[in-house]
């Protein structure tokens, strides 16, 4: 039986709102410090455990097949696409079927050139050193490493004026996998030294509802199938957001049902967390009705959807309007931001009578 009620839900997802060390979107596919212990416990090992991204899969399959039968490294590999679609797990899988070292940084982490030269020369034969948004990188740190993903050299210039003398370092033959939700910041000659370029989709419903299966496996946690179909129809095409909803209906499900995650229990953790149907947040809907309301359909610039909804206009661009955009509720226009049709309806508004 599910002992609770609804006023102890209520103090509870109070309490535990109270004690977040952040203030954390549900649905933002951003990365977060609280994703962090979650995702290493989640985070396939092999390409058979990888779930989705199929076409991308059995490429990469193909690729390692035959790079391990010559011997070789594999080609250098840049993974492109939404954030929390599994960039780095994808990385580390590809270290592991190779059987190579996985060595992983970030772009805004490697501020220097001796910064970079400093890991290549720590490499060994056939390691894999992932770069996290690698469209980050400072120009001087990318023009080190032209030579080092083309040639396996570092080139230094040592001294200065006339008595200034060019060095090489070789390095070992390394696969470098690069990490971007912006590809179109990375520049041509990167992009170009890149032999193995692929893009990561959003997930389906059965692809997601799948993962969370697996993943309330691993936690040792009992969900039945309506359950992980309400959490997979909630989370943006994201496997990320779905294991973080999937760890917060565990907490409810922990307090008021001995750990048995029903569909009852998800609805009431989904409720309160604000996540309606198709995985809309208060952030989206205040945005939504700000449009609708106060400007009755006319565009909207950024920096003024910023200011009545209290958000920064980038996080707005970067955040939230991509998956707006991407299920139909708004477009972009030359003049400003304007919401479509399906979001008058997700929201009960007549379109007719609001625009009038």
């Amino acid at each position: 039986m599910e002992n609770y009620e609804e006023n102890e839900f209520s103090s509870y997802f109070q309490s535990s709102m109270s004690e977040s060390d952040d203030d954390e979107r549900f649905v933002s596919a951003s990365k977060k410090l609280s994703d962090d212990a979650i995702e290493n416990v989640l985070r396939p090992k092999a390409m058979n455990d990888y779930i989705g991204q199929s076409k991308v899969k059995e490429n990469l399959l193909v690729y390692i097949t035959a790079a391990k039968k010559r011997g070789e490294a594999l080609d250098h590999v840049l993974l492109y696409g939404p954030p929390g679609l599994g960039k780095t797990t994808l990385a580390s899988i590809i270290a592991n079927e190779m059987g190579a070292n996985f060595k992983q940084t970030t772009g805004p982490a490697i501020e220097k050139p001796s910064d970079l030269a400093s890991i290549l020369t720590n490499l060994n034969e056939n390691d894999v050193l992932f770069i996290d948004e690698i469209h980050r990188l400072n120009h001087s740190v990318e023009e080190i490493l032209y030579p080092a993903m083309e040639d396996h050299a570092l080139d230094f210039i040592i001294g200065k004026g006339p008595s200034a003398r060019s060095m090489r370092i070789n390095l070992p033959n390394f696969t470098l996998v690069g990490a971007t939700t912006k590809a179109g910041m990375i520049t041509g000659p990167l992009r170009d030294r890149f032999g193995v370029i692929c893009k990561l989709e959003l997930y389906s419903p059965e692809e997601l509802k799948e993962i969370v299966l697996r993943s309330s496996k691993i936690l040792e946690r009992e969900i039945d199938d309506e359950s992980a179909k309400l959490i997979s129809s909630r989370c943006r095409g994201t496997p990320r957001i779905a294991n973080r909803i999937l760890k917060r209906v565990r907490d409810f499900a922990d307090v008021f049902n001995d750990g048995i995650i029903t569909a009852k229990i998800t609805n009431h953790a989904l409720e309160k967390m604000d996540i309606d149907n198709i995985g809309l947040d208060g952030v989206d809907r205040k945005m939504l009705k700000v449009m609708i309301e106060n400007f009755k359909g006319k565009p909207v610039g950024l920096d003024t959807l910023g200011a009545f909804t209290g958000e920064e206009p980038d996080t707005i661009e970067d955040v939230y309007e991509p998956y707006l955009m991407q299920i139909g509720f708004i477009s972009r226009t030359p003049r400003g931001r304007i919401p479509l049709a399906p979001a008058y309806k997700h929201l009960g508004y007549n379109i007719e009578e609001t625009i009038n």
